[in-house]
């Protein structure tokens, strides 16, 4: 081992002694369990939901789905080549958008319904105004945010002038939308950011990473206001609580938990009946009463949040569920899979 390599060694043990500090300061102060003090607290029930619409249009592995403000359309990302905007109420498509690379990772809807995202392996970020079309009718390309050194691996409008980017080269940026240029542009983690989530109120966001932490940050700034640690492995999805006081998280180490920002710890894990399967993402219920996981073994898993206990699954998918998204009003989950196709559960 050279001088480099064990000056690493040496810090790496080093930070995985202050992580355990951290943990055990964290026990010290926690003087009950979630699970404890809502003892009293009666079950939450099964869901009784089941797919509403089977949207059938890719044809190849989907990896992005994200409802619009209005809770009623989503767009999906497929490694077709295309993005595909449903009305899923009637299960119609609205649009196909064909993308200039096929690599996409991650899509966003912008809450207004005027603008989708999408981004992946080609190192950008494309934003098309869905309200503005060329001769063939497909949505026009409004900006295309290149600079990243890494693949583009998930993005959220804050509005419709600014986006909101994490990226394989471990940094996050914010991009005004008009100029086409960053207002922010930082290092977030010690690897890949794999998932932004907004606040309710969208003053805030948590991202996670492979680094294994989770952090949450104010959009006026350029450093964390908190780092939360607990995960064995890759963080693959965060989502925010509706109350905005704490978040939801699915990770590689096949368990899913819940943060609370206020206490800066965890409150709950949450484990499948077999803990055999890696989460791929997450979602949190409108009352926050059930946190929801999509799989690598092909079903949604969702559980009581208060209580920590495995309800049941969403079945359907054919391959890994790769992502999730919970709908504004609370009143359907849209997923999507390595099967090609994109479910709406009500």
């Amino acid at each position: 081992m050279g001088k480099d390599d064990g000056e690493v060694a040496a810090l790496r043990e080093e930070l995985n002694g202050l992580i355990g500090k951290i943990k055990e300061d964290q026990k010290k102060v926690a003087d009950c369990s979630l699970q404890d003090k809502c003892g009293d607290v009666g079950g939450a029930p099964k869901l009784h939901i089941s797919t509403k619409k089977f949207l059938k249009g890719h044809i190849n592995k989907v990896n992005s789905v994200h409802f619009a403000g209005d809770s009623r359309h989503c767009v999906s990302g497929s490694l077709d080549g295309k993005l595909i905007i449903w009305d899923t109420w009637t299960g119609n498509k609205v649009q196909v958008i064909p993308l200039r690379s096929s690599w996409v990772m991650s899509c966003a809807f912008s809450a207004s319904g005027n603008f989708v995202a999408c981004g992946g392996m080609d190192n950008m970020c494309t934003v098309y105004d869905l309200n503005n079309r060329d001769a063939t009718g497909t949505a026009k390309i409004v900006r295309e945010l290149a600079g990243y050194e890494g693949f583009l691996s998930s993005c959220r409008f804050l509005d419709d002038r600014n986006i909101l980017t994490g990226s394989g080269d471990m940094k996050i940026c914010i991009w005004d939308l008009e100029s086409g240029k960053k207002t922010s542009d930082f290092e977030a983690h010690a690897g890949d950011v794999v998932s932004i989530s907004l606040s309710p109120d969208g003053k805030q966001y948590v991202t996670g990473s492979v680094d294994k932490t989770c952090k949450l940050w104010d959009v006026r700034e350029e450093s964390p206001k908190q780092t939360f640690f607990g995960h064995d492995a890759d963080v693959n999805s965060v989502c925010f609580h509706p109350s905005g006081q704490a978040f939801a998280t699915a990770s590689e180490d096949k368990t899913a938990r819940l943060f609370d920002i206020r206490s800066d710890q965890q409150l709950c894990q949450f484990e499948p009946p077999n803990k055999s399967c890696a989460f791929t993402s997450c979602a949190v219920s409108l009352s926050g009463r059930y946190v929801l996981c999509g799989s690598d073994d092909n079903n949604v898993h969702y559980w009581d949040s208060l209580k920590g206990n495995h309800l049941g699954i969403l079945p359907g998918h054919e391959n890994r569920v790769t992502s999730i998204s919970m709908a504004p009003n609370g009143m359907a989950l849209a997923s999507c899979s390595w099967d090609n196709n994109v479910r709406i559960w009500v």
